[in-house]
């Protein structure tokens, strides 16, 4: 029995669970291509490749299932590039299959000639090249299984002429998968066990590696009473359904979260690797859980490190604790989160019709979209705001760009997840400056019939720089975004789009645009001077906040400064 190289790596790829390959067609994989034309793999065909792996990403990271992009050789795989980094950092499983030249113009400059492996084996689990075509399909289950197993990209890079060749066949080449249970040792737990019994104000910092293990984090804050601090990334898994939830850490943070770690006497960090270590505490001791054994005493330096699942090692854990009955500490967190989320509600009240501010845009979003809807958000301002604003109930799911930090991931990520949830709600909460970025692949959700919402919190600059630059000292600079009239640019690309200017209207255009069939826009001019307020002010902001307003005044923008007064601080 014999089949082609192409024809080996898709019944490979659909066998390890792939139901679509996102890309572009050319010359050096037209025959994958084809063979992908003849099988159960759909093929989505992007206007950009970067927005091909986003999407690819999008769609594994929801499912935690393989997803599949392809691309031909030279510019063709090298455009992918920031969405694989980006999706490899997210732990989305996915296969990028990327072409070369032919094998008899390897290593002589042909055109569109790149070594692949140089490139994309710093982001990935898995990088390799085929070297012969019998490894079709050997290779292809190595690549899926590595991907599947380790939460991540895995690349197979492939020669165009080898993609037609025929290959006996004969050997099953699969993945295979289990679920190990992993935790660490009786004695190992015995000594974490001792440092909680001894302790009298205890925090919880739990991250994206707590995802599976809701019902152990939040027995073992009740056992112990202490508040649970989620990392951004961990918010739809831990913060819902959760009586201990006391928010954020970090600059995207709350005054809850922030105090919790900072004045608690011990800190348990469950499958964090949170990176910012200025927001570690500088005097409790530390103890950390990760199934990573590198990320223990990465970011800071602990007192006790274990290496195990979170669930895994919470379920043998809590049998050893003491129950304790101290509230004070709790209570005190507990009643901050209180505030300061009587904050944000008041920070989104509007008393000027025509001052749109982010987060009123943001909650009138969270009152009307769906119990299970499905959620992504551009880099910068719009992240914080969805983090902020959204509430996680345990049904909704979140993905922003975090780890990476790239623009323009919101609406490509949301084409992948709504191609694999065709029944719910997707929205992408995009800023002007990502949507313009990729704003080619607008037309790819009417050819492909992806009914993803848009919407542009339209603030005509590079909102997050713009702040950046100011809180610095600086007077902005070249952040200035010349916008179409988006709702304009989406009826010419063949969808529905509407845009709001003022708060009275926004209700009403809000609903008719998530109610409406297939893609849909809503381009909202927001306040482009909204100041994003970390849960804690240094001096040294403030000073350079100030500098920012003496250099403006003196170059002739004092209405700015004004605004900027008006907006945030005399509201």
């Amino acid at each position: 029995m014999s089949t082609s190289v192409s024809e080996a790596i898709v019944d490979t790829l659909l066998k390890a669970g792939a139901k679509r390959c996102y890309g572009i067609v050319g010359d050096t994989i037209n025959h994958l291509v084809d063979s992908v034309r003849k099988s159960e793999l759909e093929w989505i065909h992007v206007r950009h490749e970067e927005t091909g792996a986003l999407a690819a990403g999008g769609e594994a990271y929801m499912t935690g299932e393989l997803a599949v992009c392809a691309g031909t050789t030279g510019p063709g795989s090298l455009h992918f590039v920031n969405g694989i980094f980006e999706s490899h950092r997210n732990g989305a499983p996915v296969v990028l299959i990327a072409s070369n030249v032919d094998r008899a113009e390897v290593g002589f400059d042909f055109p569109q000639e790149v070594d692949q492996q140089r490139i994309y084996e710093q982001t990935s689990v898995f990088c390799k090249q085929m070297t012969h075509p019998s490894q079709a399909r050997r290779l292809t289950a190595m690549a899926a299984q590595a991907a599947l197993a380790h939460r991540g990209v895995a690349v197979i890079i492939v020669n165009g002429d080898m993609f037609s060749e025929q290959v006996p066949d004969d050997l099953d080449w699969n993945v295979n998968l289990s679920s190990p249970m992993v935790r660490p040792r009786e004695a190992d737990l015995r000594k974490l066990a001792d440092m909680i019994n001894a302790a009298k104000n205890i925090a919880i910092y739990a991250g994206i590696g707590a995802r599976g293990a809701h019902r152990q984090v939040v027995s073992l804050a009740e056992k112990v009473k202490a508040p649970v601090v989620h990392t951004t990334r961990a918010k739809e898994f831990i913060e819902p359904n959760n009586p201990y939830n006391v928010g954020m850490n970090g600059i995207l943070g709350n005054h809850a979260g922030m105090a919790s770690i900072d004045r608690c006497d011990l800190l348990l960090t469950l499958g964090t690797d949170f990176a910012y270590s200025q927001f570690y505490p500088k005097k409790a001791k530390i103890a950390q859980i990760d199934i990573n054994p590198d990320n223990l005493g990465k970011r800071s330096p602990i007192d006790l490190g274990l290496i195990g699942d979170v669930a895994d090692t919470l379920d043998a854990l809590l049998p050893m604790l003491e129950d304790k009955t101290g509230l004070s500490y709790l209570e005190s967190a507990l009643k901050q989160w209180e505030l300061d989320r009587e904050a944000y509600t008041q920070s989104a009240e509007e008393k000027d019709d025509t001052l749109i501010h982010p987060q009123f845009l943001t909650q009138m979003l969270d009152t009307l979209a769906d119990e299970d809807a499905l959620f992504t958000a551009d880099g910068g301002s719009p992240m914080l705001w969805g983090l902020r604003h959204l509430t996680a109930n345990g049904t909704r799911r979140f993905l922003v760009s975090l780890l990476h930090g790239t623009m323009a991931n919101a609406y490509p990520q949301a084409m992948g997840i709504a191609a694999s949830h065709p029944d719910r709600q997707v929205i992408a909460l995009c800023g002007d400056g990502g949507m313009t970025m990729l704003m080619g692949d607008l037309l790819t959700l009417v050819q492909e019939k992806l009914p993803v919402k848009l919407l542009i919190f339209n603030n005509a600059s590079l909102g997050f720089v713009e702040m950046e630059q100011r809180v610095e000292g600086m007077l902005d600079a070249y952040t200035e975004l010349k916008n179409p009239d988006f709702s304009k640019l989406a009826e010419v690309c063949g969808f529905w789009g509407g845009r709001v200017e003022r708060a009275s209207e926004l209700e009403g255009k809000m609903r008719e645009w998530l109610a409406t069939d297939g893609p849909a826009l809503l381009d909202v001019k927001v306040n482009r001077m909204e100041l994003i307020m970390p849960p804690k002010v240094e001096m040294s902001q403030v000073a350079s906040t100030a500098l920012f307003g003496a250099k403006a005044v003196l170059n002739g923008r004092a209405s700015e400064v004004v605004a900027l007064l008006r907006d945030n601080f005399l509201r």
